[in-house]
């Protein structure tokens, strides 16, 4: 991995002790794999009624005044780490940065960092809600704060859950898009790249993240002029529960969640983030509609 000094190595776990002994190597973390599905799955069929005109969420933080001012998000490339995303679910499909003219192209645009498919797909839905809430755009019903903006997409979780190389292979992808059979160290094209990426998830230790584990990467990101826009975390309502990265580090823009009355949500992690000898760091940075 280019955005970090690290090596991914896809093999039996006794060689992580031979590693160890290395002078060459600062360190050695366990990284879990994920069981595959027995069988493929679709997001289910559902009804297509309901509410027109812009949802609470957007009245709520005034983004339709923003609208009526010109700013819809235009010109805006939005980056999408998730469980993936159905790029033909009519809120998205027009803003698919793949799709033009009525002809698909999924090159630079779409990378599955865990079973290679060569299409947009979702395992579960997450990605498509937490995309939906970004950009989503329909005829009739305005669910997404930035309906001008368009999107590309890496699929880093499987079954909800990731690991330091699917989060690493997502975060490279969406800063240097490469062809769907291209090398990232050789084909990744910068000026592709997304201008902000939403990521609504947590690395955990049970999925062999350590504090710092995605720290220099996420520098790395900043550093390159990308936002890094987080999931706080559904741990709440304790204090000092914003507590997986990268959602503790200072440079991201990590979002709680609030509900229609403007009151936080029980499950929105909270702050401060205990920063090392450093004190501690205020989070979440926001908050923002995140309920229904």
């Amino acid at each position: 991995h280019y955005v970090v000094n690290a090596i991914e190595v896809l093999a039996r776990p006794g060689l992580r002790r031979r590693f160890t002994g290395w002078t060459e190597v600062e360190r050695v973390l366990f990284q879990p794999g994920v069981r595959p599905y027995a069988y493929p799955t679709k997001i289910p069929a559902m009804l297509t009624g309901g509410p027109s005109g812009a949802e609470w969420n957007v009245r709520e933080v005034g983004a339709d005044q923003v609208w009526a001012l010109g700013y819809t998000g235009q010109a805006v490339l939005v980056g999408g780490a998730d469980s993936g995303f159905d790029w033909e679910h009519p809120a998205l499909q027009e803003a698919y940065q793949g799709w033009a003219g009525g002809q698909v192209d999924h090159n630079y645009h779409w990378y599955d960092a865990w079973d290679g498919r060569t299409e947009p797909w979702d395992d579960n839905g997450h990605g498509t809600h937490t995309l939906g809430t970004v950009l989503g755009r329909h005829s009739r019903n305005q669910i997404g704060l930035a309906p001008g903006a368009r999107w590309i997409g890496c699929r880093n979780m499987r079954q909800g859950l990731g690991n330091p190389g699917s989060y690493l292979a997502c975060m490279e992808f969406l800063l240097a898009p490469f062809p769907l059979d291209g090398d990232p160290f050789v084909d990744g094209d910068p000026a592709r790249g997304a201008a902000v990426v939403n990521n609504s998830w947590g690395c955990p230790d049970i999925e062999g993240c350590q504090p710092d584990t995605l720290q220099r990467a996420v520098e790395s990101l900043r550093a390159a002029g990308q936002m890094m826009v987080v999931s706080a975390g559904n741990s709440g309502p304790a204090c000092d529960t914003v507590q997986d990265p990268p959602a503790t580090y200072g440079t991201v823009f990590s979002v709680g969640a609030i509900g229609r009355n403007d009151r936080i949500a029980g499950f929105s992690s909270r702050g401060p983030v205990e920063a090392g000898g450093d004190g501690s760091v205020l989070k979440p940075d926001i908050v923002a509609p995140g309920i229904d």
